[in-house]
């Protein structure tokens, strides 16, 4: 898979992506808190989501209301590999989609991506005791609204050690791809492939009605044709400029 690490703006960004910097910090906050709290797997158990809770199979007593950790689920992670990998995406994509959206609908739309990629991990396994934890459903609707808004912009990213620049609608098309063919064998991963896919489709569907009027879907900015700024001539009677 590739790993994105910068993308070539075709627009000029008026506003800093506060939220997205913001949800950074404190996910990784979160994360130092979970590193130092002396009993991290409490921790994920209390705030994770456990299927079985949230269906009411099992009774697990927990400091919050199951249905509360759809919510706080979403910013703790299981090591440092699993938070670089989804808060370089959320890097990469969250600042086009929060101009786009604005600073208060982003967070709303991040949140609920979350939420909904949650509620589909929670029907792909009704009896599951594992807590899930990750922000991968939230980035993963970010990801989608990213190529619905700039499917031509340039991505950079690592092909295994190798630097490629290349368009979005391929660095995400392959990113879609892999989760898709991965949710077969997704009981048998650690990785929840059916949050990524509800977030991919929360992402869709509410980018789609959220976008502020004047948000265009799908638009591919390129370079217009270079005005010839070459002065006109007229040939003089011996075929030189006059």
């Amino acid at each position: 898979m590739v790993l994105p690490i910068y993308d070539d703006n075709p627009f000029k960004l008026p506003h800093r992506p506060v939220m997205t910097w913001s949800l950074i910090g404190v996910n990784f906050l979160v994360f130092l808190l979970e590193l130092t709290s002396g009993n991290p797997q409490q921790m994920l158990n209390n705030f994770g989501i456990v299927p079985a809770s949230i269906t009411g199979e099992v009774d697990i007593k927990g400091v919050l209301s199951p249905v509360l950790t759809l919510v706080t689920y979403m910013f703790l992670h299981a090591d440092w590999g699993h938070i670089f990998g989804n808060m370089l995406f959320l890097w990469v994509f969250g600042d086009n989609v929060e101009e786009a959206l604005g600073r208060a609908r982003f967070l709303v739309f991040y949140l609920l991506c979350g939420i909904i990629g949650g509620i589909v991990f929670v029907f792909s396994d009704l009896q599951s005791q594992n807590p899930l934890i990750g922000a991968s459903g939230a980035v993963a609707g970010v990801i989608i609204a990213y190529v619905m808004l700039r499917p031509c912009a340039k991505i950079t990213v690592l092909f295994g050690i190798i630097p490629l620049r290349i368009s979005a609608y391929w660095v995400v098309g392959s990113f879609v791809v892999l989760q898709i063919i991965n949710l077969e064998s997704s009981s048998k991963s650690e990785v929840a492939y059916w949050c990524h896919f509800g977030g991919m489709i929360a992402g869709g569907v509410l980018f789609a009605f959220m976008r502020p009027p004047g948000v265009k879907l799908f638009e591919c900015i390129r370079g217009g044709p270079v005005p010839d700024t070459r002065v006109a001539t007229i040939p003089g009677p011996w075929g030189t400029p006059r």
